[in-house]
Parts: C-alpha cells; structure tokens; sequence
C-alpha cells in the first residue's frame, strides 16, 4: 500500500528514486508548474527546452522521463503532463489529481518518489495525494508469484513544497490517505471474482471492518430476512444456492444528531435471472455490486476521519441466480414494509433489493437517504462512461448532490423524475410493476425507488452504471476494472453534513 509524507526539504535535495514535476501546455512549448524550481535549477534553468526537444507537449496523460543532472538527489526525473496552462498558474484539484494518478502508475516498482506538483494549498495537497494512492492501485490477489510479472506499486509518495507543519495541510494529507484507501478496498470487492464473493463473504468482510474501526453491524440471513418480509431481497436470491444478505453498518458520534443514510446495491453477480442476459453482458456482472462497495468504503471512510456526523450504511446483497426456485417474470413480490410489486423483468433486480433496503433505512428518520447503484444500461447510453446520473425527490438537494460530486473530481449529471412516466409502471395485478415504458429506462428506476422513500425524507439517487467500472486503458488515477465511484462523493457529503453546510440542526 503505498503511503503518502509531508517534507520540507527541496524536490532537489530529498533522498527518493525519482522526483515528480509538472508541465503544462503553454502558448509557446512547454511551461513548468510551480513545485519544478529547484529541479529546474539543477537543469540550469533549461528543463522546459530539454523536455520540448524530448517531444513533451504537457498534455494531460503525458509522462516524460528524464535522467536526473547533478544537484538532484533522485536518479530520475517525470515530468507528467497538466493540460492547459492558466494564465494564473493555480491548476485545479482535477488536474492534479490525473496528473499525479499517472506519476504513480508510471512509477510502480520505485521505492520513493518526489511529488513537486503544485502544493501551494490544503485542497492542492489533499488533491496530489489522492490521485497517487489511487494511481498506484493494483489488483493482484488472485496472482500466484508464477503468473505475475507486474511490478510492486510505488511504495512512498512524498509531496514537497508543503506547509508541512500547517493544520488544514495535514489533515489534508489525512483525507488524501484515508479516501483513496477506502476508494481502493471498493475497487478490491469490485474486483474480486463472484465466487469469492457472495453475500455471506461480502457481509463477514463487513463484520471485519466494523471491528477494526468500532462500527455496529447488523447482518440479516435468509432467515431473517423471511421472518422480516422483505420481500424484494428473498425474491431476487431465491434462484440462487448463495443466499441474500441485508447488512445495516453504522457509524455514530456522539456530538450530533444529525444522520446520513447511504444505501448501496449489492447483486454480486447478475446473470440476468430468467430474464437472461444476452451472450457478451455477463463477464462483467461481478461489478454489479459496486453501490455496496462505495457505501462501506464511505462508512468506514467517515469513520476513520472521526465525522461529526452519524452515518448508517446498508448494504442488499444477493446473487441473481436462474436456478429452479428463481423468480419468474409475472411473479408478484411482497416487499418490506407491505408493498406488492409485479416482476416484468427478473433482470430489473437493483430496484427490488434497493426498494426493502430503502424502506427499511426509512424507518430510522434519517436527514437524507442517498442510494448508490448500478442500475441501469440507459444511463450508460444517456451519459457515457465516465458520469453518473443523479436524481432526488428535492431540486436543491440534487443540485447539492451534483456539486459535491463535481468538487470531488467526480462527474455527474442532474436527471429529471418525469412524474408522466410514473403511470407508465402501474400493474392489473399488483400494486406496481417494477418496469415501464422501455424509453427513459433509468428515470423508470428513479421513479420506481422514490415510491419506497419515507413520507418526508429527503433522498437523492445516483445511477452509477457509467463509471463503476471500467473496461479500457487506465488514464489519470482511473484503472482499468472496478474505479470506487461515488466514494468521494458520499464522504464529502458526510464531512459537509458534519460542518454544518447541509441539514443544519
């Protein structure tokens, strides 16, 4: 696990393997970043010449080598690319984050390294730290020494130019730290293989965790979950020898009152269920659990930052399994809570595990309940890969929502819950269907879990269906399989609850 330090000394003059700097697009070739100095005097002040005559543009996703002149300590120099350059010299959290998200990368199997990035502020530091814990990310647990030829990831990043004393800059590096790792255990339950992961696994990885860092955890097994009536949870597992699990991981401080509730869909895999899913959709289906995974991480993350704020997680987990005793389409669920829904599509199960979870975490009158869920393929067609959609039951929390997430680093669209297509779900048999018309299929899903909303809570949805898990060449802090998306924005919104900025008691 790589770690991240403060140093006072000079990018020159610190002791490490290689020294980390930044260079931008400018006007007229390449323009270092602020952070470079020391280096560049070492260069004779001719770094930005030396790295245009190697082809070094500072686009973002750039990394250039070079061998380190005499005056500085560290053998190598990589000077990763910012993009454009602003005319102010301030380059923003994003930036930085990517940039140092490739440093990382490009560093695995050095010891030590630099980070002259620009450092100049606590949300600077917070934002080069977290791109490289993140960019150092791999996944390795099911390599044996004999197949894996990869490199270790980088083992320090030291980021110099620092107020290294300052309060806001070290709980800054705090928050860099504790966020990325927490992003990186998500990635790790999203990564790992289905078999190694059903709902029993998953919630003991819970009761490890809850220990570790003084959390209460509630575990309800098939039994319980029957004798309970939650309806939606049973219905989806039932076609699998791997049973459902509703896990409930709280964190409390007791200086407040004011709570979050965060609800995480957890179908560990997805086959579709009757409603199979087409040849080419099920290789992947082990990330369908990735909501569950933000949530815990979140939790824990809130946790191990000691938030002012009391954070409860609830986590559906079941496996949607075409086994002999499956659900079948035309079956009618009793949900938590009384509500009866006509299953159209065994294939549409989020919405079912998230609709007990949502009813039941109601029940504890929470300020807000935020659910997070890979939910839909139409918001993947809608928004791309690369953002969630965000839809809530209050147009101010949902604007709250979506700039959070974007001050995190994390893209995200506002979605509207056309109250017209609601009508579109109705069903001759039950109380609703869980599908509608085919057409704005993930407001559907919006739709549908608002009805499971307690009267008089505030909820927001994110679809992360997009982002959760990613498929092409790593860029930026961004690996290729499971990204731990919504993790930095739930944290924010449980660190903006806890100062007050959101549901002010």
């Amino acid at each position: 696990m790589t770690g991240l330090t403060l140093s006072s000394s000079s990018a020159a003059a610190l002791r490490a393997d290689a020294v980390v700097v930044g260079v931008a697009k400018g006007p007229k070739g390449p323009r270092l970043a602020p952070g470079a100095e020391s280096v560049d005097d070492a260069f004779g002040g001719k770094l930005a010449a030396v790295l245009d005559t190697l082809g070094a543009t500072g686009a973002e996703g750039e990394a250039v080598k070079v061998p380190a002149p005499s005056g500085v300590k560290a053998a190598l120099v990589l000077a990763v690319g910012l993009g454009e350059a602003p005319e102010d010299d301030v380059y923003d959290a994003e930036a930085l984050r990517r940039a140092a998200g490739v440093a990382a990368r490009t560093l695995s199997g050095v010891k030590k390294a630099a980070f002259a990035l620009p450092v100049g502020t606590a949300e600077q530091v917070e934002a080069v730290g977290t791109g490289a814990v993140l960019g150092a990310y791999t996944f390795t647990a099911f390599r044996t020494e004999r197949s894996d030829s990869g490199r270790k990831p980088l083992g320090e990043a030291a980021l110099v130019g620092a107020k290294a004393r300052d309060k806001a800059v070290k709980a800054a590096l705090e928050r860099a730290l504790t966020v990325a790792e927490e992003m990186n255990r998500a990635r790790d339950l999203i990564n790992t293989p289905s078999n190694e992961l059903t709902p029993s696994l998953f919630a003991a990885q819970v009761q490890a965790a809850a220990k570790q860092y003084g959390l209460k955890v509630e575990v309800l097994d098939e039994k319980a979950l029957a004798k309970g009536g939650y309806g939606g949870l049973i219905g989806v597992g039932r076609g699998s020898a791997t049973p459902p699990r509703l896990v409930r991981v709280a964190y409390t401080h007791s200086k407040t009152a004011r709570t979050l509730a965060f609800v995480g869909k957890g179908i560990t895999y997805d086959s579709g269920g009757i409603s199979l899913k087409p040849a080419g959709h099920n290789e992947t289906m082990k990330c369908d659990m990735s909501g569950a995974a933000a949530v815990f991480a979140a939790v824990v993350a809130a946790a191990r930052l000691g938030l002012q704020v009391n954070v409860t997680g609830w986590l559906a987990l079941a496996e949607n399994m075409p086994g002999g005793d499956a659900t079948r389409p035309g079956d009618v669920l009793r949900m938590y809570g009384g509500r009866t829904v006509e299953v159209l599509n065994t294939d549409a199960e989020g919405r079912l595990v998230l609709a007990d979870a949502i009813t039941r975490a109601s029940e504890e009158s929470p300020d807000a309940i935020v659910d997070v869920a890979t939910l839909t393929g139409a918001m993947v067609l809608a928004l791309g890969t690369e953002r969630f959609g965000i839809m809530a039951n209050d147009d101010d929390f949902r604007a709250e929502v979506h700039a959070t997430a974007l001050a995190e680093g994390e893209d995200s669209w506002p979605m509207p819950l056309p109250q017209q297509l609601r009508k579109s779900f109705d069903s001759s048999v039950a109380d609703i269907a869980n599908m509608g018309v085919r057409m704005g299929g993930g407001l559907i899903a919006g739709l549908f879990l608002r009805e499971f909303v307690g009267e008089g809570i505030t909820w927001a949805h994110l679809d992360i269906a997009g982002p959760a898990f990613y498929e092409g060449t790593p860029y930026g802090y961004t690996p290729k399989g499971g990204t731990g998306s919504a993790v930095r924005t739930l944290v924010a919104l449980a660190r903006r609850t806890a100062e007050g900025e959101l549901f002010a008691r």
